[in-house]
């Protein structure tokens, strides 16, 4: 070996301490079984924190800023007193009446959308250096210090609340520094699932598993709203705390990959032979059975993997609508009258979850149905078209009834996170084991990282673009989201129509199959 390659971190890792442990307790070696039930729920937990500590601003937002009423919530069409509180009908149910400064002035809202483009571009930017980083390291370490440093800097934000802070370049350094920290979770432990789960339902089982997003940002929304009367800056403190325990056990017991502790994938994980076309037609599944020796997988290469930019770019727009409603949502529901009534910030953020639980729904439905049909572009397509018109009646009739606007926002959220949540999951780790890289394992943080790392510029805009464009008109914002959603689905054509084709190639084979063997059996 050249003294100057690589080690490889697999051969440096070794068992995490709390592993040693449990093998001691048990006096026996762990299952391979055991080892991925052991990574699923604990990758499960640690990014479920990540998004649990992201969460809070989007419920903190109409206690820093109560008087942004002003917003101009009409919708065409409908009486304006359904959405455009009066000046005598206005009652803020928060501790501090007036907001905080310098949010609570006539560009307040604008203030806290640059925030929320200031953590989402450094989150952003970040994420394609943690991929780089990320193929390169222990894992396990990694995500350690990702965890303790976005908990540590989400709690100095709460400071600004017990330390008096009006100083708005505070918040902002806070949150983008915490952006960095954050960027190194989503490549991590996307990578950690690829490394022990192979394609075999792979849509399915990461479905469910991404439900952790929904799962984060539900806990979050509670604990932030549940703290809000104690004052928001405990809002902030809670989850700080949450995610820096969270980051111990992952210090503690995630096994990177098989071959960190000792053990060897079974069969039905191994990648399967690729059939016959199917790198051309279907870039996502299939991979060859030669294994090369692992690299590391340059930037620039994994950008030319076959998907990578397709996807790296649907997402950026996917992302964009459901960004735009984890920070705004809470926002949105409290300055808008259902059934003629305004909820307190703490009831919109709690009514908010159900975009999240629509999402859980929407995650695990995109999954399963993509491993069927054995298509990832034609589900995600689909799911993208679906929710423009479950935007459009959000945006219409949310007002009518507590009940109809708890409906239509588990079905925006069921087709919104559906397509978001199965291209960062099953399609990142299906690409960072194209059949391209010749079973090099090495490019899933990276694939990953630029995948969601583009997606997450998209992420950026969508609340900064929000942030501006509500202090005029919310039917504005709904336009952009539901454009933003066709841009998504239009831009995953050429795969989808690779998919069609595919799919009847292979059925016009089974007939030609069919009918050879009927023609082949002897006449009696």
């Amino acid at each position: 070996m050249s003294p100057l390659a690589e080690p490889n971190p697999e051969t440096t890792c070794t068992k995490p301490p709390g592993i040693r442990f449990l093998e001691y307790i048990r006096n026996s070696a762990i299952s391979y079984r055991t080892y991925q039930t052991i990574v699923l729920i604990v990758t499960f937990f640690a990014y479920a924190s990540y998004h649990a500590a992201r969460k809070t601003t989007s419920i903190v937002k109409s206690t820093l800023d109560p008087e942004s009423s002003q917003v101009d919530l009409h919708f065409s069409g409908l009486p304006r007193n359904h959405f455009l509180r009066s000046t005598e009908d206005k009652t803020v149910s928060t501790v501090l009446k007036n907001g905080w400064a310098p949010f609570n002035g006539s560009d307040g809202s604008a203030l806290l959308g640059d925030l929320d483009v200031a953590f989402l571009a450094v989150y952003s930017l970040g994420m394609y250096f943690a991929g780089h980083l990320g193929d390169r390291m222990d894992l396990r370490i990694f995500l350690t210090v990702g965890m303790v440093g976005t908990g540590l800097f989400t709690i100095l934000f709460g400071f600004g609340y017990w330390f008096n802070i009006h100083s708005f370049y505070y918040y902002l350094i806070v949150q983008m520094i915490a952006g960095l920290f954050q960027s190194t979770g989503w490549p991590s432990v996307v990578a950690v699932v690829g490394n022990w789960f192979g394609k075999k339902k792979r849509g399915l089982i990461m479905g469910i598993w991404n439900a952790h997003t929904s799962v984060g940002n539900i806990t979050g929304s509670l604990i932030a709203s549940a703290l809000l009367n104690y004052g928001w800056g405990w809002s902030f403190a809670a989850p700080g705390l949450l995610i820096s325990f969270v980051g111990l056990v992952v210090f503690l017991l995630l096994p990177v990959t098989p071959a960190s502790v000792g053990v060897e994938k079974e069969d039905d994980e191994v990648q399967s032979p690729k059939k016959n076309g199917e790198g051309v037609t279907e870039p996502l599944l299939g991979s060859k059975s030669e294994v090369v020796k692992d690299r590391p997988v340059g930037f620039i290469e994994a950008w030319k993997i076959p998907g990578v930019a397709t996807f790296a770019l649907c997402l950026f727009f996917s992302k964009l609508v459901a960004y735009t409603f984890l920070y705004w949502l809470p926002f949105y529901i409290s300055h808008t009258a259902i059934d003629g009534k305004y909820m307190s910030d703490a009831t919109a953020g709690d009514l908010s979850t159900m975009f999240d639980v629509g999402g859980v729904v929407g995650g695990i439905l995109a999954g399963h149905i993509s491993d069927r049909l054995n298509a990832r572009a034609i589900t995600a397509a689909s799911f993208m078209y679906c929710a423009i018109p479950a935007l459009y009646l959000y945006r219409s009739y949310g007002y009518v009834s507590l009940f109809v606007n708890i409906a239509l926002m588990f079905i925006t959220g069921l087709f919104v996170n559906g397509p978001y949540a199965l291209i960062t999951t099953a399609v990142s780790a299906d690409l960072g084991t194209h059949s391209s890289l010749n079973g090099n394992s090495r490019a899933l943080a990276t694939v990953t990282a630029i995948i969601d790392g583009t997606g997450s510029v998209g992420a950026a805009i969508g609340p900064l673009l929000t942030g501006y464009i509500a202090e005029k008109s919310w039917n504005a914002v709904f336009t952009m989201l539901m454009v933003a959603a066709l841009v998504a689905g239009l831009l995953l054509t050429r795969l989808v129509v690779a998919e069609v084709a595919a799919k009847i190639q292979d059925s016009r084979s089974q007939g030609d199959i069919q009918s050879r063997a009927e023609t082949s059996v002897p006449e009696v």
